[in-house]
């Protein structure tokens, strides 16, 4: 079948519906949904059995959806409508939501249905929400309207609110006046269900210290308290709010009017206004390290899988001392939403210097990347529970062994971000892991890559698990048997001995000052693109036109085939 997603982004949602649909041998393409022209021409040139909408901001015109079959994924139960469904969900508290395959029609969100799938709540932020249950039943949705795309008894389910089993109703756009926090009213629960509600977009708007911003990143900061509305203190980069019945952390905020209008650390934001906080004991921290048994765990939440120069360096120490422990393999953890992304591109953009700033982040990665690939006293792995890009999926391939989650989502390249060389060892790691070609494929690519492929090139060792609650207890079994195993010394002196003979042949600063030399030139040469595309993503200025690379429809190679016009 030939499927277009049609998307306003090619977010964590939609790369996965790319990559499954794909996988089962139906032929995908994407658009960008700029305006009505440019979609309609997508649709002429790539005359689609199907049109399927993840992340859409506006509503489908007319003429396509007359003429083609358009189903919508609505991040809400049976019944639900409107632009703020998961939003409205976490506010209220809701314990079950869900997501609807409809089709469109005249209506927003009131078309016939094809497919609902629901699942449990979790108090954390939408943006959690939306790349794991989400997106999971999302592609259970999409899935089972696709095979009954092919059954001619089905008939897609008329809305009709009368049903018992049509729970939902529709709801407005959910505006600051909803989300608005009153500190002097407000529990601890309301506060964290009002800035995950918006987290990450739009953020609640807020005064702090008579400055504008936005509040993100929000946690409970469990046993304290406070005047409600004071500031208690910091830990690290996050400042502590007092509520109604105790405080929260908030790790991130956006100054809409100041010089970086983006979002940034919470301190870095706050900046002098802050000076005099007291560090908090015990207080919050995107570091943490955990022993079970002779394994040794270190997690790394950073805030959307970015890692600046001081998180590099902070991670690089946290790791020398679980080196140090009387352990003999040592998990490396991430996060649950993403693993990592690599460099921290928005503390780049508000840098004095982002070029400096830049050489200094890759740095201090690398340094992180080099004591992992070193290590001569355990066994190591990297745990991917949730997404990994650029460089963070190359500082994964560090460990001795690459473990995934069954539906993450890698992007193991760096060209989008202004035709970056990238470094963290690449050089070495992939080749030597994979071979010269697959690593070609790998880096070359620019596509998203679903955990089968990555296991098939050599890119990850294993996937499994159906979602983190069972990839943890399985991560767990298998890393005690590594640690406990009879073979566990001869698989250290097979590493070790692997690592000196590859040390003698090409020492690992070589490849490191090759990348390097390659890198100075995207920071300091003659051609901007990596400063222009890091200003853009970090702007978040709308993309002008689909690139080739997921636009089939659009790649002049690839229309001249006369398969083409053919569904796989």
């Amino acid at each position: 079948m030939k499927i277009l997603l049609l998307s306003h982004a090619f977010n964590s949602l939609s790369q996965r519906l790319h990559i499954e649909l794909k996988r089962r041998g139906h032929q995908v393409s994407v658009e960008f949904d700029i305006n009505d022209a440019v979609t309609q021409q997508a649709v002429e040139l790539f005359q689609p059995d199907l049109i399927v909408a993840p992340f859409l901001k506006r509503a489908i015109p007319e003429t396509i959806w007359r003429h083609h079959t358009c189903l919508i994924v609505h991040p809400g139960i049976k019944g639900d409508r409107g632009p703020s469904a998961l939003d409205w969900a976490i506010l209220r508290g809701e314990p079950e939501w869900g997501v609807t395959v409809l089709q469109a029609n005249a209506e927003m969100d009131a078309g016939d249905i094809w497919a609902t799938v629901n699942f449990p709540m979790r108090a954390v932020s939408k943006a959690s929400l939306y790349r794991n249950e989400v997106t999971e039943a999302a592609l259970q949705g999409v899935l089972l309207a696709v095979e009954r795309m092919g059954q001619e008894s089905f008939n897609p389910e008329p809305l009709d609110y009368s049903r018992p089993d049509v729970k939902g109703c529709l709801r407005p756009l959910m505006s600051q006046a909803d989300r608005r926090i009153d500190w002097q009213q407000d529990s601890t629960e309301t506060v964290l269900r009002k800035i995950r509600s918006a987290d990450g977009f739009p953020g609640v708007r807020d005064e702090i210290l008579g400055q504008e911003v936005m509040l993100y990143d929000a946690h409970p900061a469990a046993g304290l308290r406070g005047e409600p509305g004071s500031l208690l203190g910091r830990s690290g980069q996050a400042i502590c709010r007092a509520t109604l019945d105790g405080a929260v952390w908030i790790g991130h905020l956006r100054d809409k009017q100041g010089p970086h209008p983006f979002k940034l650390p919470a301190m870095r934001v706050l900046g002098d206004r802050v000076a005099d906080l007291p560090e908090l004991a015990d207080g919050y921290s995107d570091i943490g390290y955990e022993e079970r048994g002779r394994v040794g765990y270190l997690h790394f939440p950073f805030y959307n899988g970015a890692m600046s120069t001081e998180q590099c360096n902070r991670l690089r120490e946290a790791y020398v001392q679980a080196r140090g422990r009387d352990t003999r393999v040592i998990v490396l953890m991430g996060g649950p939403d993403f693993w990592s992304n690599g460099i921290h591109l928005n503390s780049i953009e508000a840098a004095e210097s982002p070029a400096d700033e830049s050489w200094a982040n890759i740095n201090a990665i690398n340094d992180l990347a080099r004591e992992i690939i070193t290590t001569e006293t355990h066994l190591t792995v990297s745990a991917l529970r949730g997404n990994a890009g650029a460089g963070g999926v190359f500082l994964a391939r560090a460990a001795d062994q690459v473990w995934a989650r069954d539906g993450v989502v890698l992007n193991p390249h760096y060209k989008d971000m202004g035709n970056l060389y990238g470094s963290e060892y690449w050089t070495y790691l992939l080749p030597k892991r994979v071979g010269a070609e697959r690593a070609r494929r790998i880096t070359q690519g620019r596509l998203p890559m679903g955990t089968d492929e990555a296991c098939e090139l050599g890119l990850l060792d294993d996937h499994f698990g159906q979602d983190s609650g069972h990839f943890l207890e399985q991560l767990r079994q298998r890393a005690d048997a590594l640690a406990e195993g009879g073979d566990f010394d001869q698989l250290l002196q097979r590493k070790v001995q692997a690592r000196h003979a590859d040390e003698l042949e090409k020492p690992l600063e070589a490849y490191r000052q090759e990348e390097l030399e390659r890198m100075n030139l995207n920071f300091y040469g003659f051609d901007p693109s990596y400063h222009v595309a890091r200003y853009n993503f970090v702007y978040k200025v709308p993309k002008s036109r689909t690139p080739v690379t997921i636009a089939e429809h659009r790649d002049l190679s690839r229309r001249s085939n006369p398969d083409w016009s053919k569904a796989s």
